[in-house]
């Protein structure tokens, strides 16, 4: 059971909230560590390392040209078809999922 703690930022000295819901997404995706800054400091410090170039780059995704198995049209898909399945443009997707 989680329970909301103060933190204290390590970059500006001010509290900060870490609540009880932060605490189990930490938890969920495996993080050990408590956050160190506050939200301000953490945002502030992610466009500082944007702009100098220095954070992690969003890497493009690799986009494969298909022709939709449903209605012919041609797109691209964010993976490799294997041939051995239907692949379908973003209405036909979206109209085979609304039928389950």
């Amino acid at each position: 059971m989680f329970v909301d703690r103060t933190l204290t930022c390590k970059e500006c000295g001010v509290e900060f909230l870490f609540s009880a819901r932060e605490q189990e997404f930490y938890a969920e995706k495996g993080f050990q560590n408590d956050p160190s800054r506050c939200p301000d400091c953490r945002a502030a410090r992610k466009r500082r390392l944007a702009d100098s170039g220095q954070a992690p780059a969003q890497q493009q995704r690799e986009m494969h040209e298909v022709v939709c198995s449903s209605c012919g049209v041609t797109t691209t898909v964010p993976f490799r078809p294997s041939g051995s399945r239907p692949v379908y443009c973003r209405e036909c997707f979206q109209s085979q999922r609304r039928s389950y």
